[in-house]
């Protein structure tokens, strides 16, 4: 497993990180457990959390499989998200940020979170406060880096302006939806984060499974499968465009006795500002096969290749939102 500088950090992240979104859903502890150690055993040492995961199940179950071996580990989860109806129940407010890092540390069973990430952008809290919240969880000790999910690039500019104003920690990341076929941050965010030397945490790099190959023309999404579910999503994914770049795709790893899984990953992380690849696992054989992308190096000719079949791909391949759950202006 190789290792990169998140960022503008010292922090040392593994190429492949494993995501838990499915924890506490599909997901279940004795499984969870099998996952992290195997991770651990491939030199996975960045999981990625929220509180929001299986509703506080997926801190939960990282905090109890990783008893005794916590210091192996860097753990990320994230605030800002609705954790129930009424007043300061979700934002980036300090009143929210610092009851749910309290609640965090407790499910994750430990006194800091190596990466606390502002879920999403909160409209209705001034930037200063929130990062001035975080800031002080730093000198705490509760915190050790600080960092954002699904900023746009003038969000992510907004705060290290702040950052610098008032001589606050710096954000260190970013993470936002990033795949061959997602290609939307390259317009700005990705610009931006070379500016600042931000680095890029990519949720979803297998475009929801697509480009594992499991999804085939013509046929339905297989049963218990992301897409399976998320008809809204699979509208915009499963289109005949997408399939005609995925037979390219599928044939270029083939001739290089690669799996697509590969191709995938190891496409991203010939980004430099990518620190980590988060990759999402229900069986503990899913994370070799993932670790197994940190070993392939594309060379600047095979990214020319590629870049010819993407090409004919609009760059922003952008789906419903309709997931993100919004804040309420309380």
């Amino acid at each position: 497993m190789d290792y990169r500088r998140l960022g503008n950090s010292g922090l040392q992240v593994s190429v492949i990180g494993l995501g838990t979104n499915n924890f506490g859903g599909r997901t279940e502890y004795p499984q969870a457990e099998r996952i992290l150690k195997q991770a651990m055993e491939e030199g996975i040492n960045f999981i990625e959390t929220s509180n929001t995961y299986g509703e506080g199940a997926a801190e939960a179950f990282i905090g109890k499989a990783l008893k005794g071996c916590r210091d192996q580990v860097l753990i990320a989860t994230k605030v800002a998200s609705n954790m129930g109806d009424g007043p300061n129940q979700n934002g980036a407010s300090r009143q929210h940020i610092l009851t749910q890092v309290e609640a965090s540390l407790k499910r994750l069973q430990t006194d800091y979170i190596d990466l606390y990430q502002i879920h999403y952008y909160d409209p209705f809290t001034p930037m200063d406060e929130s990062l001035r919240t975080m800031h002080n969880l730093v000198t705490q000790g509760k915190v050790r880096y600080i960092g954002c999910s699904n900023f746009a690039a003038w969000q992510v500019a907004e705060a290290m302006g702040v950052v610098r104003a008032l001589d606050l920690e710096p954000i260190v990341s970013v993470e936002p939806e990033y795949s061959m076929l997602k290609r939307g941050i390259e317009k700005e965010l990705l610009p931006c984060c070379r500016r600042y030397n931000v680095g890029i945490l990519p949720y979803f790099p297998l475009a929801s499974g697509f480009l594992t190959g499991k999804y085939r023309r013509g046929q339905a999404a297989p049963s218990g499968t992301r897409l399976a579910v998320q008809k809204k999503r699979a509208e915009f994914i499963l289109t005949d465009e997408n399939f005609d770049v995925l037979e390219q795709l599928e044939a270029f790893a083939g001739a290089r006795s690669r799996t697509m899984v590969e191709l995938a990953f190891a496409w991203l992380l010939t980004h430099a500002q990518v620190g980590s690849v988060i990759a999402g696992a229900t069986q503990p054989e899913q994370i070799i096969a993932n670790a197994r992308a940190s070993e392939w190096r594309l060379t600047p000719d095979e990214m020319d290749e590629l870049d010819g079949v993407l090409r004919t791909l609009a760059l922003s391949w952008d789906t419903p939102t309709a997931h993100l759950r919004p804040y309420r202006p309380w």
